[in-house]
């Protein structure tokens, strides 16, 4: 317990000090989280005997990642062209599988292109939340995690203190309705709170936010599990000491990321 709770207080300032230092910084941040997600995702289809093309799906992950990313921050007609090098690149894909003597050649290009669609996608939805009004805003990010964990940890407890009927115990047993519930609302709370202080939206759209953090998030977290139960492991990885792999940190994200940079797209726009 001690290990993890010293393991998240500097998760958790790392995390904050990205999105608080520089926007270039954040940038470069969060394209070598993707990164390292993404490889920690290919270890695990490996250990479930298959093999994806690992080095040109990181390839891959760094070119979408770096020009969506020069896109949302600069939208300069230039930037747009080096969306052709991702054609070119996504290729590499499949010619690399001609070269190896596999029973599998497509189940390997499915999982490859499953780690981008899965991981690096995401980060990019989540590094163009601080653009979404143009100019560098770490509101959106800051304000993202801070619903995400509160979420995560309201339901943690109220799962504890009134838990009674399983969500999905198929794929996550320790899952409640109750604590369901319970992460969805205090997520939406603390929207509200943030809505006094950040004034980009009013404080029903903040919690709205909120509640769509938590239910698409949850569904995430759901979504990792049955992948890790698939596979038959229990944590991710273990680069971070009592909590297991990043994807087991960012499996909320994943989903809700995109959803959350629509809904604030349309109601901003």
């Amino acid at each position: 317990m001690k290990t993890r709770a010293i393991t998240g207080f500097f998760f958790i300032i790392v995390m904050l000090a990205s999105m608080l230092l520089d926007h270039w910084v954040f940038g470069a941040f969060y394209l070598v989280l993707s990164i390292l997600c993404l490889r920690e995702f290919y270890s695990l289809i490996k250990q479930s005997g298959h093999s994806p093309n690992q080095s040109t799906g990181i390839w891959n992950g760094i070119f979408i990642y770096v020009i969506f990313a020069l896109i949302t921050a600069d939208d300069k007609p230039e930037y747009h062209k080096l969306l052709f090098l991702i054609v070119l690149t996504v290729t590499g894909v499949f010619t690399q599988e001609l070269f190896k003597k596999s029973l599998t050649p497509f189940t390997n290009i499915a999982y490859t292109f499953l780690g981008l669609i899965l991981v690096i996608i995401p980060f990019t939805f989540f590094h163009a939340l601080a653009y979404l009004h143009g100019d560098f805003n770490f509101h959106f990010p800051l304000a993202f995690f801070l619903m995400l964990w509160s979420n995560d940890t309201g339901a943690y407890l109220t799962g504890m203190a009134f838990g009674k009927h399983k969500l999905f115990e198929r794929h996550s047993p320790k899952k409640t309705w109750e604590g369901f519930i319970g992460g969805v609302l205090i997520a939406a709370g603390v929207g509200a709170i943030i809505g006094q202080f950040y004034t980009e939206l009013i404080w029903m759209q903040w919690a709205g936010m909120g509640v769509i953090i938590g239910v698409i998030g949850t569904m995430g977290d759901l979504v990792e599990s049955m992948f890790k139960r698939s596979i038959n492991v229990k944590d991710s990885g273990s680069i971070l000491p009592g909590h297991g792999g990043l994807l087991d940190r960012f499996d909320g994200l994943f989903l809700a990321v995109p959803v959350v940079y629509a809904y604030l797209y349309l109601i901003s726009n």
